[in-house]
């Protein structure tokens, strides 16, 4: 089985549990305390990870690196998912269950790109009207690129709308090539 195949349908059992039992924000909260954690330790990604490393000693450090800093039912989990051999897919478990809970929550996100830095005024704006025009609340990534020369760049999922001012000058190019060659 896939990694990602495995870590979605555990992230699907932990979102399934954490809603039938009405401990959702509670998981989410802890779930946000885990990848920041693991985000700041190699070591314990490359522990979790290591075939080397036992199921039991896996379960002994997940215990000890977070058992004042989640409840019990997470422990629960973190020790079945090391028990089952996947406590590696810890990172993509949290990932994937981070998706699952944007889809239930309406939550897109958006890489927006821009030649300067916006202000935040016109963040917002942009945040807005993105969220009007998908119908759905909107967590946007900001990045800057000078090339743009100005404008913004919008990506939503597979889809890219280039507002650039190099973008422009390009179709610009290609049209006065175009009308050339005719």
């Amino acid at each position: 089985m896939s990694s990602l195949i495995a870590s979605r349908r555990y992230a699907t059992a932990l979102m399934s549990a954490a809603e039938e039992g009405g401990f959702l924000d509670q998981i989410v909260d802890e779930l946000k305390i885990i990848g920041e954690t693991l985000e700041n330790s190699r070591d314990l990604v490359h522990a979790l990870r290591s075939p080397l490393v036992k199921g039991d000693k896996k379960i002994h450090i997940l215990e000890a690196v977070f058992k004042d800093s989640v409840g019990e039912k997470m422990l629960i989990f973190l020790g079945l998912i090391a028990r089952k051999k996947r406590a590696g897919l810890l990172p993509e478990i949290i990932r994937e269950f981070q998706e699952l809970l944007d889809v239930k929550r309406g939550v897109i996100n958006v890489d927006v790109t821009s030649a300067v830095k916006l202000s935040d005024l016109q963040v917002d704006q942009l945040v807005d009207k993105l969220s009007v025009s998908t119908g759905k609340k909107v967590r946007a990534r900001m990045s800057l690129d000078e090339k743009l020369l100005g404008g913004v760049a919008v990506k939503i999922g597979d889809t890219i709308y280039d507002g650039s001012i190099s973008h422009q000058l390009l179709k610009l190019k290609e049209t006065l090539v175009s009308e050339i060659v005719l």
